[in-house]
């Protein structure tokens, strides 16, 4: 049984890098060595908490799914304004709102599995529904890149049924 909690957000303000991809066409490796070197020219962090994100061009983007379907990935960190924006680096703002937060264990390469769950198995029994807002994993100080004791927080945009 997969369990969820469910936070109330504020705004969240992020810096990185994106890259456009789909589920058949994975970049994310390409994605995060591009970013991480030049993560430390980002002078606002507040915190060293990576978001890794994707921003879906549709609400029904799980609902009519193609794997050829592109979306945008990002790599990110929290910053508390968007005064110094590194050279090559974008803004991205996460509004503010209901999330349901799964906490994750494992190889970042096999989360598919535990995504899949989530919507096809967690949400249909739950009182909620995916909402049109970024989805983000959180990897603070237990995420260990691809080590089986690495620790993350997936968190899926939601609104009541």
């Amino acid at each position: 049984m997969i369990h969820a909690r469910i936070e109330n957000i504020s705004e969240i303000k992020l810096v990185g890098k994106k890259i456009n991809m789909s589920f058949s066409n994975i970049q994310t490796p390409k994605l995060w060595k591009s970013f991480m070197p030049k993560k430390s020219q980002i002078a606002n962090t507040l915190n060293d908490n990576l978001f890794s994100v994707e921003v879906y061009s549709s609400s029904t983007f799980f609902e009519t799914f193609e794997p050829t379907t592109e979306f945008e990935k990002w790599a990110t960190v929290e910053v508390s304004d968007f005064k110094a924006i590194p050279p090559e680096m974008e803004t991205l703002c996460i509004p503010a709102g209901e999330y349901a937060v799964f906490n994750y264990k494992g190889y970042g390469s096999k989360a598919s599995n535990i995504y899949r769950s989530i919507i096809q198995d967690w949400f249909p029994k739950s009182e909620y529904q995916l909402d049109h807002r970024p989805h983000f994993a959180v990897m603070g100080e237990k995420y260990k890149n691809e080590d089986p004791t690495s620790e993350e927080e997936l968190w899926f945009p939601i609104k009541e049924k």
